[in-house]
């Protein structure tokens, strides 16, 4: 601080009123830091307390710290706290705070004096300061100690022997025999709840300059922890005010100790009004960093632990939790309450079994927490009586709350958004520390009043969320791991914008001849528009691949489709047919990233080569396709540009990464998938969403094909059967002969008796199921029908749809084909 300028103490009141305020003083006086860990020893003890405590640091570290501080002292609010300064009465232990501060029973600042007795038979009057140290490391409390020698007697030259021991305030330095004390400063503003931050950070940057720990003290500064000894009792206050008023009431004068003492008062409440704002905006900055639900709640419950009460529970209603949007109506003795959240300074695991996060349950009409649930207000309890301890442990069935609750003060407070009590939380204060008062219940008001606002932004958030995974995970198929000839795996990772929906999508379609359809498309944009173009384009690229149409004219036909369905949207597909039988890729690309082939011969990796065309929705582009020769064993990699694009970054990085990641040897096609993901996840910036499809293209033996041209004439049914039934059982299925006799000869009947010119073409192929394929030259598919008992058709497909794993019918260029499945033993 800038010494010798002079600060207002009026904290903004008008002037006017009585004397001016007093210059403020200020002064540096040595102060001594000690910090004791959790087993309660010391574990620093700086060069102040070595001065001040006549003990070298070899001999103090490591030792129990009650041990090294012997102390006799006053209580405070006695008869010899009234006696003067010097007096001092006998006190057998270490002072009231600071023992118990020391061994832990204290989990909360505390503040005091005491006499010490130093080596060479000297005692010490001290003033001290300890601060529990909350969060991660072995560090449990922080001591501050100064020597009160310094704050006695009424100097001249306006030092620190004048400064009134009111108002104190400590500050800690880095010190350079301690390798800790920089995180400990950066950790000040904790330390010292009861400052602001603004003027933490001060104190710090002061220290830091000067280099050595100081004890900062002016008249004009709130104190984090007052020591009871400092400040007029609350009973003689109140009385002092209480003459004040009645003087003014019979028009006597005010006695000027009287004044000064109503002045007093109004000032330490100003102090105390200001000092519940600067913790509130504290608390207001410390929560709603995120949208996460989850993460919200814990950052409520800790931003008042242990700084406003020392147990702090979350309870939230049902709805809220399972995102399921705003609950509706008052709470009653049926609604469910899950505690979603519990920080306490008690010893670890003590809550833990009693009360565990995550349990749901509901709370009777009887309690206090009914009536904060449905009024919607806060409810204070100074005290919880054994009484309301036991009706409080009788909701918690074979688990006795009471020894964690009987004899604490309680304050519970609703979390309302739109005046709808979204939950409560339950702050506990030890049976030491202060009961919470109605200043308390007003700040704990305005607490749940923000908490409530933050929780319910993220659980708008959630619900946002929800609901859009939903809407995106219904758009995209659900496909076997397994088709015909090929593996399949596939991954869709959302974007980071709000709401997560996009317009990626990949497919595959089952096609006749043992073939499938492989698709990846995007559409250009975010949000539930992008997400219904894809659902549209999807379910048109669904349906033209059930016609089996070749790969560049059905990017023709869905161009003229997204023409008709507007020009608001643009997107880019890749469609790709596979034939396991012919062993190779028939491929059509409408402005997409082009396809990876990794080749299973010597494990290289490739881009294919093809016609990039441009985008569907542009209109009036030809499209033009290639086909590609594989063997068994290669994989097709597609995906959309999320998986490969960074904002900065050539896209030519990022293909380059795709094809190495790609080429990668992978157990199975899900960890070839995710070594790809964290490949090019692994580079940061990623936006947009991500749809990628691996396909191991397995192909089929050519012997494990068979294949018949049947003459129109009804007796080829009777071939197709036994020529089924002798393939069958040279491939060692004599098992499913019946079987697929009796549907290879529903199928060719209605074959033969439908088809005009050309001959009905039976198929077999044996890959992971029995394929049975019948085409013929009639362009009408057959449907079910409901054949009455008199009825001659209609029966077949019924015993084709029974008999069937499954069944399909699909138009071809020169008719139809009618298939079925058979399921096949595992070899």
């Amino acid at each position: 601080m800038d010494h010798g300028t002079e600060r207002d103490t009026s904290h903004g009141r008008p002037a006017g009123r009585g004397a001016p305020p007093p210059d403020p003083v200020t002064g540096r006086v040595p102060l001594a830091v000690v910090v004791v860990d959790r087993d309660g020893l010391v574990s620093h003890w700086s060069s102040g307390a070595r001065r001040l405590f006549r003990l070298p640091r070899q001999e103090a570290v490591g030792r129990p710290a009650p041990d090294l501080l012997p102390v006799t002292g006053v209580l405070p609010g006695t008869a010899d706290d009234d006696a003067a300064y010097d007096a001092y009465a006998d006190y057998d232990g270490l002072g009231p705070g600071l023992e118990s501060s020391l061994d832990g029973r204290l989990s909360y600042p505390a503040a005091g004096r005491a006499r010490l007795t130093v080596p060479a038979a000297r005692r010490v009057d001290v003033l001290w300061w300890a601060y529990p140290l909350v969060g991660p490391g072995p560090e449990r409390l922080l001591v501050l100690a100064a020597d009160a020698e310094g704050l006695r007697g009424d100097r001249a030259d306006g030092g620190a022997g004048a400064a009134s021991a009111e108002r104190i305030a400590p500050g800690f330095a880095l010190h350079t025999d301690f390798p800790g004390a920089e995180e400990l400063a950066r950790r000040l503003p904790e330390i010292l709840p009861s400052m602001s931050v603004g003027e933490s950070a001060r104190i710090v940057a002061q220290v830091l300059e000067l280099g050595y720990p100081v004890l900062e003290f002016s008249q004009s500064d709130r104190v984090p922890v007052t020591p009871d000894w400092g400040v007029p009792r609350r009973a003689e206050r109140k009385a002092r005010r209480e003459r004040a008023a009645r003087a003014l009431a019979a028009g006597e004068p005010v006695p000027d100790d009287l004044r000064d003492e109503a002045e007093d008062a109004e000032d330490l409440e100003y102090a105390a009004v200001r000092e519940r704002l600067e913790f509130l905006n504290e608390v207001s900055g410390r929560i709603g960093t995120s949208l996460d639900l989850a993460r919200t709640i814990g950052e409520v419950s800790r931003a008042v632990v242990p700084r406003f009460t020392d147990v702090a529970g979350t309870y939230l209603r049902e709805q809220v939790v399972a995102g399921e949007g705003f609950p509706d109506g008052v709470p009653d003795t049926t609604t469910m309450w899950h505690r979603v959240a519990l920080e306490h300074t008690d010893e670890p695991g003590r809550w833990d079994d009693v009360v565990p996060v995550g349990e749901a349950m509901p709370f009777p009409a009887h309690t206090p927490f009914f009536q904060c649930m449905t009024s919607g207000e806060p409810v204070l309890v100074p005290r919880v009586t054994e009484e309301m301890g036991h009706a409080v442990a009788s909701q918690f069935e074979k688990r006795d709350i009471r020894p964690l609750s009987t004899g604490r003060s309680m304050l519970l407070v609703p979390l309302k958004a739109r005046q709808v009590v979204l939950g409560f939380m339950i702050l506990l204060r030890h049976p030491e520390r202060p009961v919470f008062n109605d200043m308390d219940r007003v700040t704990g008001a305005e607490l749940a009043a923000r908490a409530g606002l933050v929780l319910d932004n993220a659980r708008m958030y959630t619900y946002q969320e929800n609901v859009a995974e939903t809407l995106q995970d219904s758009m995209l198929p659900h496909i076997p791991d397994r088709m015909a000839g090929c593996d399949i795996a596939t991954r869709y990772l959302p974007g980071t914008l709000l709401g997560r929906v996009g317009g990626d999508w990949f497919d595959a379609v089952k096609l006749p001849g043992a073939r499938t359809a492989l698709v990846v498309g995007d559409v250009m944009g975010h949000g539930l528009n992008s997400a219904a173009m894809m659902g549209q384009l999807r379910t048109a690229v669904q349906t033209m691949a059930g016609l089996d149409l070749p790969p560049a004219q059905l990017l023709r036909k869905l161009d003229d489709l997204a023409q008709r369905l507007g020009d608001t949207h643009l997107a880019t597909c890749l469609y790709a047919v596979y034939d396991p039988v012919a062993g190779e890729l028939h491929l059509a690309n409408a402005g997409h990233i082009p396809p990876v082939l990794v080749r299973a011969a010597d494990g290289g990796s490739e881009l294919i080569d093809l016609p990039t065309g441009a985008p569907i929705g542009v209109g009036g582009v030809p499209f033009e396709s290639v086909r590609v020769p594989v063997e068994p064993g290669d994989r097709l990699v597609m995906c959309t540009d999320g998986l490969v694009e960074m904002r900065g970054e050539d896209i030519g990085v990022g293909l380059a990464t795709l094809c190495e990641s790609a080429a990668h040897p992978a157990a199975s096609m899900d960890d070839a998938c995710d070594t790809v993901i964290r490949a090019l996840g692994a580079r940061g910036g990623r936006k947009d969403d991500v749809a990628l499809l691996m396909t191991r293209l397995r192909g089929v033996e050519p012997d494990a094909v068979a294949e018949w041209r049947l003459a129109l004439d009804p007796a080829e049914a009777g071939r197709a059967r036994a020529a089924v039934r002798e393939q069958l059982h040279d491939w060692g299925l004599g098992k499913q002969a019946a079987a697929a006799e009796l549907l290879v000869g529903e199928l060719v009947t209605n074959a033969l008796r439908h088809s005009r010119t050309r001959p009905v073409v039976l198929r077999l192929v044996r890959a992971d199921t029995l394929l049975c394929e019948v085409d013929d030259d009639d362009h009408e598919l057959p449907a079910l029908k409901a054949a009455g008992p008199l009825d001659e058709a209609g029966r077949g497909l019924r015993v084709v749809s029974t008999l069937a794993r499954e069944w399909g019918a699909s138009r071809t260029r020169t008719g139809k084909t009618v298939w079925c499945e058979l399921t096949l033993p595992r070899r």
